[in-house]
C-alpha cells in the first residue's frame, strides 16, 4: 500500500513528524518499506500563462511564445510542444532554474530567436516517466506562484508492507484509523452525503451466486461530459499512490479504491445488453479483459454478466467489451462485496494480480458499498457532470458475514502483555479501532467491525491493545526458565550424523519444494496418486510429492545443464502418501548421483558411477545404527528404475519395505532429457535413525584360519543367497565371509557364474585343527549344493 503523507494528514493530523509517523506504523505491525519524495529536486519553476503563440520564422515545428510569469515584462520563450496555445497555464522554468537531473536553464537562442526560459512537461519535472506535451495546469492557477507550492510537492510517498490479515489498512481510511488510535486523535473523514437522483433509470440486478456476492450496489449516471479531464489534485493523489491517470471515470473509481478501500468498476451503458447478473462461469466461456488478454473462463469463476455475455471477472478485472471509453456518455457504476473465498486464488489461476483482487482476497468491509458509490457519484458529478439515477442495491442478508462478539478478560491482558492497562484506556483503544465495546463482570464483550476479518479470539484483541499501547512501552523482564536435563536415547542417531555420513562421501544436501510438477511426479512414482493443491503457486508446482526423487531429479537436471557433470545430492524430508482416505506423512532420506566416481586425477583411471557405489552409500547409512546385516536387498522392479539394476530394501526379520535403490529406467532418463546414467535411493528415515546399543564381544587369542572356495551357481542366484546359506550351514567358528571375485566366461557353462569366497574361521577357546576346518568347509559346500545346486569350481 503506497500513499501520500499529505493525503493521510487530510484525514488525521497528529503533531508528529514523518520519521515518527513511520516508526509508529512499523511498530504497530504496518511495516514501512520505503519513504520517497513525491517529486525530484528542482527550483525557479513557476506557473506561467501563455499570452500569445507565433510561428518561428526559421523552424516549422517551433513556436515563439509570450509568457507572463509575474507583473514585470512578459518573457519570450521558444517551445516545440504540440499543445502550446494562447491562454494555457503551464509550469515555466525561469533563467537560472535547475531541473531534475542537473539541467540548468540559461538564456539562449533557438534558430536565431532568443528564449528566456522553458515551458515544462510532467516528464521534465520528474513527475512522470513520459509525457506527450506540456503539463497543462487549471485555468485558475495563480500566475507566478512556485510550482512546488502550487502542487504541494513538499510531500512524501510512504509504502507499507502489509501482512495478509490487515486488508483493512489497504486504504487511507484504514491507515488514518490506525494513526488516530496510536495518537489518540479522532480522524476527520470527508462528509459523504446521499446524492439526490435526477433520473429514474435503473437496471435489474440478479444475484444467482448470492453466497459469493451477497451485496451488489449500482447506479446509472447519464450525460457525462466525455471531454472532461481529471483535475490536477486527483491526478496527483493517484500518482503519489503509484497509479497513473486513465481518464476521469476510471480515476474516480481508483480514488475510491485508495481512499475507502472499496474496489469499484464502471461499465459503458451503451455496451450493456439487459440486466446485470452475478453468476458463475461456464467452462471455457470467452472473455477479453481490460488489458487485452483473452481468457477461457474456468467453471465456477465468479462473473458479472448481462443477459448476453460475461462483462467482468468479478473482483479481479473488467472486460474490454464493456469498458468506458473516450466517447462514453452514460455509465453504470458498480460497488459490490465479494466473499474472499470466492476470489482467493482465482486471479493467480489466470496469471493475474490486480489491486481489486488484492483487496477482495483479504476482505473488504461488507458495509462499505453504498457509502463508496455515493462518494464516487459526488466526485463524478463534480468532474464530468451528468444526471444520476437512484442507488440500486441487492442484498442476500443470510450470506453476509456475521461478526460474533469476543470476550476479553481484564486479567488476561496483564498476563499476556506483562503490564496492567487501565480499563478506560482499553475501552478507548478498542473503540478507536471501530469496535463495539460493552463492559461486563470480567472485562469486556467486544464486537469487531465489518472491516476486520482477523478478530476472532481473545488473543486477537490483546494483540490490538499491545499494538496501540506500543510495543516499545511494554516492560522488559527476563523470563524465568527452570532448566531440566531431558533424557537422550542412546539408540537414536541424530540427523547431523546422518548428514555427515553422506557429506563425507561427497554428497551435497539439497532442499527442494514439497510440491512438485505433476508430470515429473507421474514419471518417477506413477503408482501413487498425489494430493493436488487447492491453491498452487504455479501449474508446475501443483501436487504434493509422494517421493523425494522428483525434487532431486529437477536439481540434478538444473546442475547438469550448467556443465556440472559429476553430482551427488541427498535430501531428507516428508513425502505425502494417501493410504485409503488418510494422508500419511513419512520422513525419508533420498539421494541421486551421476557421473564419475572420483574427480579427474593422474593416480587412477576414471570410472563411471555404478549401482554398487550407491549401494555402498546406503550400507554406510545403515551401518550408523549397526544394522547392515539386518536388511536384505531383493531384486524387484520399480516403474522408475532399471529392471536389471534395482532392488527393494527389506527388513530381514519383519519383512517391512524400507525403500528402493537403483538406476533410473532408460525411458525415464530420455523423458527427463538426461544423457548419462543416474542412480537413486530412498530409505525410511526413522529406520536409519534407530540404532542398536553396541555390545562387547571378547576377542579370541587364538589364530584365525582362512579358506578360499570358488563355487559355481546359476547366474540368477544372488550372492546374498549364497551368503545366507553359508551362515546357516556353518558353526559359530565362522567369523567372516568375503566375496572377492565373480567370474563369467570361458570354462563356465552358459547361464552359470563362479563366486570366489573367503571364509575366516576362529574359535574363542582353542586353535582349530585342519580336520575341523576341513569338516566345516565340507558342511558349507554340501549345503550350497543341496540348497542352491552349487558345485565347487576345479
Amino acid at each position: 500500500m503506497k500513499f501520500s503523507e499529505k493525503w493521510l494528514r487530510e484525514w488525521v493530523n497528529p503533531d508528529i513528524d514523518t520519521d515518527t509517523l513511520a516508526h509508529q506504523l512499523t511498530m504497530s505491525g504496518l511495516e514501512v518499506e520505503a519513504i520517497e519524495p513525491v517529486a525530484a529536486e528542482f527550483e525557479k519553476i513557476v506557473v506561467g500563462e501563455v499570452l500569445s503563440v507565433e510561428a518561428h520564422p526559421d523552424a516549422d515545428k517551433l513556436r515563439v511564445c509570450t509568457v507572463r510569469v509575474d507583473e514585470d515584462e512578459p518573457l519570450g520563450i521558444v517551445c516545440g510542444a504540440a499543445n502550446v496555445r494562447t491562454g494555457l497555464k503551464v509550469p515555466t522554468a525561469l533563467v537560472g532554474a535547475k531541473l531534475p537531473g542537473g539541467l540548468k536553464i540559461k538564456k539562449s537562442k533557438l534558430r536565431g530567436v532568443p528564449s528566456h526560459g522553458m515551458l515544462c512537461s510532467e516528464q521534465e519535472l520528474g513527475l512522470a516517466e513520459q509525457a506527450d506535451g506540456l503539463m497543462e495546469l487549471p485555468a485558475d492557477a495563480p500566475v507566478g506562484i512556485d510550482i512546488r507550492d502550487y502542487l504541494k510537492l513538499d510531500d512524501v510517498s510512504i509504502e507499507l508492507g502489509l501482512t495478509p490479515n490487515r486488508g483493512d489498512c489497504l486504504s487511507i481510511a484504514g491507515i488514518a484509523r490506525e494513526v488516530g488510535g496510536l495518537n489518540n486523535v479522532k480522524p476527520t473523514p470527508p462528509i459523504i452525503a446521499d446524492v439526490t437522483p435526477e433520473i429514474d433509470d435503473v437496471l435489474a440486478v440478479k444475484l444467482e451466486a448470492g453466497a459469493d456476492c451477497p451485496r451488489y450496489v449500482g447506479r446509472i449516471i447519464r450525460d457525462i461530459n466525455p471531454a472532461a479531464s481529471t483535475p490536477i489534485w486527483l491526478q496527483e493523489k493517484l500518482r503519489r499512490s503509484g497509479l497513473r491517470s486513465l481518464g476521469p471515470v476510471v480515476d474516480v473509481t481508483n480514488f475510491i479504491l485508495l481512499e475507502l478501500g472499496q474496489p469499484m468498476h464502471a461499465f459503458d451503458m451503451a455496451k450493456l445488453d439487459g440486466d446485470i447478473v452475478v453468476r458463475h462461469a461456464k467452462k471455457d466461456e470467452p472473455l477479453t479483459l481490460l488489458d487485452g488478454q483473452e481468457i477461457s473462463l474456468q467453471k465456477g469463476s465468479l462473473l458479472i454478466a448481462d443477459r448476453h455475455a460475461p462483462l467482468a471477472l468479478a473482483g479481479i478485472m473488467g472486460g474490454a467489451d464493456s469498458a468506458v471509453g473516450d466517447e462514453t456518455r452514460d455509465i453504470f457504476l458498480e460497488s459490490a462485496y465479494f466473499n474472499p473465498l470466492a476470489i482467493a486464488g482465482r486471479a493467480r489461476s489466470y496469471g493475474l494480480h490486480t489491486d481489486s483482487s488484492h483487496r477482495f482476497e483479504r476482505g473488504v468491509s461488507f458495509e462499505l458499498q453504498r457509502e463508496a458509490i455515493e462518494r464516487a457519484t459526488a466526485l463524478l458529478l463534480e468532474i464530468v457532470g451528468g444526471r444520476p439515477g437512484p442507488v440500486i442495491e441487492q442484498v442476500r442478508e443470510e450470506d453476509l458475514p456475521v461478526r460474533l462478539p469476543v470476550s476479553l478478560r481484564e486479567a488476561r491482558i496483564e498476563r499476556v502483555l506483562g503490564v496492567k492497562v487501565a480499563s478506560e484506556t482499553v475501552a478507548t483503544m478498542l473503540s478507536g479501532l471501530g469496535m463495539a465495546v460493552e463492559t461486563n463482570a470480567t472485562g469486556w464483550r467486544v464486537t469487531p467491525p465489518a472491516f476486520r476479518f482477523d478478530i476472532e479470539r481473545e488473543v486477537d484483541l490483546i494483540e490490538e491493545i499491545g499494538r496501540i499501547y506500543g510495543y516499545d512501552n511494554l516492560p522488559d523482564s527476563r523470563p524465568k526458565i527452570r532448566l531440566q536435563m531431558q533424557p537422550s536415547s542412546e539408540t537414536r542417531i541424530s540427523m547431523a550424523q546422518v548428514r555427515d555420513v553422506l557429506v563425507q562421501r561427497g554428497y551435497y544436501e539439497a532442499i527442494t519444494y514439497s510440491f512438485v510438477d505433476p508430470k515429473m511426479q507421474k514419471l518417477l512414482d506413477p503408482t501413487q496418486k498425489p494430493v493436488a493443491l487447492a491453491n498452487p503457486i504455479s501449474s508446475d508446482l501443483s501436487v504434493m510429492r509422494t517421493s523425494l526423487w522428483p525434487g532431486l531429479a529437477q536439481a540434478l537436471i538444473y546442475n547438469l545443464n550448467r556443465q556440472q557433470n559429476r553430482l551427488s545430492l541427498f535430501e531428507s524430508g516428508l513425502k505425502f502418501v494417501m493410504q485409503d482416505t488418510e494422508l500419511q506423512q513419512k520422513m525419508v532420506i533420498a539421494g541421486a548421483a551421476t557421473g564419475e566416481v572420483n574427480p579427474p586425477q593422474w593416480g587412477m583411471e576414471s570410472r563411471k558411477l555404478d549401482y554398487f557405489d550407491v549401494k555402498a552409500q546406503v550400507e554406510a547409512l545403515l551401518a550408523l545404527g549397526g544394522k547392515t546385516g539386518a536388511v536384505e536387498f531383493r531384486p524387484e522392479t520399480h516403474p522408475a528404475l532399471h529392471p536389471g539394476q534395482s532392488a527393494a530394501i527389506y527388513h530381514t526379520q519383519s519383512g517391512n519395505l524400507l525403500g528402493y535403490i537403483g538406476a533410473l529406467h532408460p525411458e525415464v532418463e530420455r523423458a527427463l532429457g538426461l544423457n548419462q546414467r543416474v542412480f537413486v535411493f530412498e530409505l525410511a528415515l526413522d529406520y536409519v535413525q534407530t540404532g542398536q546399543i553396541p555390545a562387547f564381544s571378547p576377542l579370541s587369542r587364538f589364530p584365525a584360519i582362512r579358506r578360499d572356495i570358488a563355487v559355481i551357481v546359476d547366474e540368477d542366484i544372488a550372492a546374498q543367497k549364497v551368503h545366507d546359506c553359508i551362515r546357516r550351514a556353518a558353526s559359530s567358528t565362522l567369523q567372516d565371509i568375503e566375496l572377492f571375485d565373480v567370474y563369467v566366461g570361458e570354462g563356465i557353462d552358459s547361464g552359470r557364474k563362479s563366486l570366489a569366497l573367503g571364509l575366516t574361521l576362529q574359535d574363542l577357546s582353542r586353535t582349530l585343527t585342519d580336520s575341523e576346518v576341513d569338516s566345516e568347509i565340507q558342511n558349507v559346500v554340501s549345503a550350497l549344493g543341496a540348497e542352491l545346486g552349487a558345485t565347487l569350481r576345479e
